[in-house]
């Protein structure tokens, strides 16, 4: 039993979070969704005691509502962040473990949220740097170190293309990446290429390939990972 005197949300309330998740229990109530949104999920990232008390109750809403999906993904993707509610989060075990059974589901059935989804999904699997950072691969542009020369690299997946550059004054150099085989990636990636290919994400799949593959430095001709650099130069700090 949650004891809410106990569970402050963003604004340092006690109260208005329960009463909003009895009104959206009851039937579909867009105002209050809008405001649990600003009371569990502030800007800059920050989540509260009472973000993480509400998530079985989204949870438990996710099969049927977006917004609880998109919520409790949201407040998932911030787990590593300085909420100072580890304890609560723990709790929230068998929950969580229920919402990734949802979230598969959901994107077996190819939805037009897929990427929050997948998302979602990827902060249960406590992939939180990918949760946060993976984008749609239409328009994704990114910098990086090379970290054979040092110099800055925009790398560049999408529709325009997939390519290194770097700019020496007016003078843009640009290098097409190397994408990966994606029978022969590992661990997270492909984890990811697999998921996509299943649900027929063709877009994701592609940038996927691209983002754990190789680039060229246009600089020097050094080649780095990709998702590796990506990483060391963007990881979320864990608290």
């Amino acid at each position: 039993m949650v004891d809410w005197a106990q569970m402050r949300d963003c604004w340092f309330d006690f109260d208005r979070v329960p009463e909003l998740l009895e009104r959206v229990e009851r039937q579909a109530d867009a105002e209050a969704w809008r405001e649990l949104g600003w009371r569990l999920v502030l800007e800059h990232d920050l989540v509260s005691p009472a973000s993480f008390a509400a998530l079985p109750r989204l949870v438990r809403l996710a099969p049927r509502s977006a917004e609880a999906r998109g919520l409790a993904g949201k407040i998932l993707e911030r787990a590593a962040g300085p909420h100072g509610c580890d304890d609560l989060l723990a709790d929230c075990a068998s929950a969580i473990a229920e919402f990734g059974v949802v979230l598969d589901r959901h994107l077996r059935s190819r939805p037009a949220d897929y990427l929050v989804a997948f998302r979602a999904l990827l902060a249960v699997e406590e992939e939180y740097h990918w949760a946060n950072a993976l984008g749609g691969f239409k328009d994704d542009i990114n910098g990086v170190d090379c970290p054979h020369c040092g110099v800055g690299v925009t790398i560049a997946i999408g529709d325009f293309g997939c390519y290194s550059q770097v700019w020496d004054g007016d003078k843009e150099t640009r290098r097409g990446l190397r994408p990966a085989v994606g029978e022969k990636l590992t661990g997270t990636g492909r984890w990811m290429h697999r998921i996509t290919v299943r649900d027929g994400q063709e877009v994701l799949t592609n940038g996927i390939t691209h983002l754990f593959g190789e680039a060229e430095c246009p600089r020097c001709a050094g080649v780095f990972n990709v998702a590796d650099e990506y990483t060391s130069a963007n990881r979320p700090v864990m608290w």
